[in-house]
């Protein structure tokens, strides 16, 4: 039944189908529809940045980006579940349609563009969760804010979210907020991650807990850029950094309709140039920060093969999303 539900959906219009989706699981997650798409997995305790992760496996931001279906999530199998991105005011994002399946390839260009329902409202979705594994909390800039004002939002965000999250992903790299890639360079990020820390170390004197701090970095980055961020993060002590968001490049997916779509490229088309980031970072910081690898995490092997590369942990979106739970279990089993 779950198996067909899935191919139905896919053959709606891509943003329709993820919001009755979302609108489902919020609905059923707390009844006995439940048990459909409920698993029980074996427990694989995996120890990063202080945290216990009940498996390896995580859902990555973006699917759940308001936090209402962290107890469906979790539910199935996740052994940590990342919300967001939230940014400080709601936002309705980029005008539709903004979302695109590329299913030859089993990959999704988005163009969302932050769309939230602000950081209020998804703190009160984690506090209603019963959910009692690792929950990340995602956290960006508004549209309108300046590219030099980028940081006050962030600290907006951090100080609303840190009483509630297990850890915070700082997203800098998604490329459907204007200029917000700027900030992973030099700097910008040198300054970024410098009130980030004092914010957090502030913080955990305030609630007697320390919550990681994670930095989200895209895959179009060159070597000497992945070697410049990785010394910032070393510098400012970043707890962990997530490798990769999506991708600009169309080259995996040239000539297919949807193809030329603005936006990020995301799915098994980022296999390889995630992997490849992840093992040069992984390198780069000699392994004193730990990776969550995420993008074109599609098969058992996919997962394997960036634990191998140096990442700690691993997070799917696009592939759970043509496979649906069964690619948790697996990924999960193989681990």
């Amino acid at each position: 039944m779950l198996s067909l539900g899935q191919k139905l959906l896919l053959q709606f219009p891509a943003e329709f189908s993820h919001d009755l989706t979302i609108r489902t699981l919020h609905q059923t997650q707390h009844t006995p529809l439940k048990s459909l798409y409920s698993t029980r997995l074996e427990r694989k305790p995996v120890k990063v940045a202080g945290l216990t992760f009940d498996n390896p496996v995580g859902l990555a931001a973006g699917l759940d980006k308001n936090g209402e279906c962290i107890d469906a999530f979790g539910a199935m199998g996740f052994g940590f579940v990342e919300v967001g991105t939230v940014t400080p005011r709601p936002q309705p994002g980029n005008p539709k349609p903004r979302l695109f399946r590329i299913p030859e390839k089993q990959a999704i260009i988005n163009r969302m563009g932050f769309n939230n329902k602000g950081v209020d409202y998804l703190v009160e979705q984690v506090k209603q969760s019963r959910y009692q594994g690792v929950i990340g909390i995602n956290i960006g800039k508004n549209k309108d804010t300046e590219e030099a004002r980028a940081l006050e939002d962030y600290l907006i965000c951090l100080n609303k979210v840190y009483p509630y999250a297990s850890y915070v992903t700082v997203n800098i790299s998604s490329p459907n907020t204007p200029g917000l890639r700027n900030l992973q360079y030099g700097e910008a990020l040198d300054n970024l991650l410098t009130g980030l820390k004092a914010a957090q170390e502030t913080l955990c004197q305030t609630h007697s807990k320390y919550v990681p701090l994670f930095i989200k970095i895209a895959p179009d980055l060159n070597d000497e850029e992945i070697n410049s961020i990785a010394g910032s993060l070393l510098n400012s002590k970043m707890d962990g950094v997530i490798a990769t968001n999506t991708t600009l490049s169309r080259e995996a997916v040239a000539g297919l309709p949807n193809s030329e779509e603005a936006g990020g490229l995301s799915g098994s088309v980022l296999t390889d140039m995630s992997l490849l980031v992840t093992r040069k970072l992984s390198k780069a910081l000699d392994r004193a920060i730990p990776i969550i690898g995420v993008g074109g995490i599609d098969s058992p092997q996919a997962a394997k093969d960036r634990i191998d590369a140096g990442a700690s942990l691993v997070q799917i979106y696009s592939a759970f999303i043509y496979q649906g739970p069964e690619l948790v279990k697996q990924c999960v089993k193989a681990l």
